[in-house]
């Protein structure tokens, strides 16, 4: 594989120990390799600008521009790229933040081995990655309490069942090509679905979809 298929990575860390040990594991991998590394949000902004890679590893607390506020940026003047939030805060909080400002992924930093590396194929191939254990948090506080009747929502109601399944799947992190194959469907098809649903919706994000797939209970 050369250099030009595998999946180019920037890292975005403040930790030069952590990022040699990130640089080792990814450039191990046959399909990985390190192009750029930033220390603050600010050198991360202006090395993505330069490389425009396919992910970008990203840590939260950063001197200068932090990890949320460059995420912010980094939609604007990459969007090609994708990030990956990588982090030593298992926090709900966080977690909504960064899916809210267009974050494709939310792993912690004491699961940096396989999952990490799960983590940025799923997101190189247009998934979202989210841990399970996330997943559940989100669901929890974005459910009616066990009295209330459920939310309904109008949106909702205008999505046909096949685009429901397809957001759902999506919420779950799986590829278009994936879920083409569960539903045995084109890809072409898939995506269809997909972006009839984002109209309908009035969403111009994948991550945005997960939000609206986890707040109105398409995930189980």
């Amino acid at each position: 594989m050369t250099t030009d298929e595998r999946i180019r990575i920037v890292l975005a860390d403040d930790h030069a120990v952590l990022r040699a040990g990130l640089r080792v594991l990814l450039n191990a991998e046959p399909d990985m390799i390190v192009v750029g590394e930033a220390g603050d949000g600010d050198h991360c902004i202006q090395i993505a600008k330069r490389l425009e890679p396919d992910v970008i590893l990203l840590d939260i607390n950063m001197p200068k521009t932090n990890g949320l506020e460059a995420l912010s940026q980094l939609r604007q003047a990459v969007p090609r790229s994708r990030v990956l939030i990588l982090t030593m805060h298992d926090d709900a909080v966080y977690l909504r933040q960064v899916l809210a400002s267009g974050g494709a992924g939310y792993v912690l930093k004491e699961a940096a081995d396989s999952e990490l590396l799960t983590a940025i194929r799923t997101v190189y191939n247009g998934g979202v990655f989210l841990h399970p254990n996330h997943t559940h948090i989100l669901l929890e506080q974005a459910a009616p309490p066990p009295n209330d009747p459920p939310a309904t929502d109008d949106k909702l109601s205008n999505l046909s069942e096949r685009e429901q399944e397809v957001i759902r799947l999506i919420a779950l992190g799986h590829t278009n090509k994936e879920i083409a194959q569960m539903l045995h469907l084109s890809v072409k098809t898939v995506e269809t679905y997909k972006a009839r649903a984002m109209e309908k919706l009035d969403l111009n994000t994948r991550s945005a979809l997960v939000r609206f797939a986890l707040k109105h209970g398409l995930v189980d």
